[in-house]
């Protein structure tokens, strides 16, 4: 739960092995890929240093984490989440003209660590709001409240969202991409949950 909200969220089980078998194998500071990425990271700390402006990343992060516990928390709405929808990108505007980041980026500075972090959570935000707004039914920990039955349990829609959700970033202002991969099973059935 605690990533719902503040942002620090654990990766998928495949992940870890996946980069476990990179140990050991260190990327070449000359390769083309290792200067671009270090170029790309040095602007983007070089932007969150000149913005200058009057507020702390902290402010933003909590208003984030606000507006995701109200709107794309463990109960939600449709309505809810197109409105986050439209308060992300102006929070994110918001961020990129008022945030202030003392120090510099020639010592380990927390400020700038922090205020990076809140500009990935304000994309990652928009992204949670994206995909819980596709996954139309209450599933999990995740409860839609116009889907749920007469008693006020989840109602999922197996036949719809019986799949793996993964989202391709397509670049700044592009909406992401969704590849879904339906779920087939063959010695498990689905069946709904009761919370009774």
């Amino acid at each position: 739960m605690q990533g719902l909200v503040d942002g620090y969220f654990v990766l998928p089980n495949t992940l870890p092995n996946y980069l476990a078998g990179q140990m050991g194998k260190r990327p070449s500071p000359e390769s083309a890929e290792f200067k671009q990425a270090e170029q790309s990271v040095r602007a983007r700390l070089e932007k969150l240093l000149k913005v200058n402006g009057t507020r702390s990343a902290d402010s933003f992060h909590r208003e984030l984490g606000l507006l995701l516990w109200d709107k794309c928390g463990m109960s939600r709405n449709e309505q809810g989440l197109r409105e986050a929808l439209r308060k992300i990108p102006e929070l994110r505007a918001e961020f990129w003209r008022d945030v202030r980041v003392p120090g510099d980026e020639e010592d380990y500075n927390q400020s700038l660590e922090r205020a990076g972090r809140v500009a990935d959570f304000l994309e990652f935000a928009e992204l949670m709001c994206i995909d819980a707004l596709e996954r139309d039914e209450s599933a999990g920990a995740h409860f839609r409240e116009e889907h749920q039955t007469s008693d006020g349990e989840a109602l999922r829609d197996d036949e719809s969202n019986a799949a793996v959700f993964a989202w391709e970033f397509q670049g700044d202002g592009q909406p992401p991409k969704l590849y879904r991969e339906q779920l087939h099973f063959e010695t498990v059935h689905l069946a709904q949950r009761s919370y009774k």
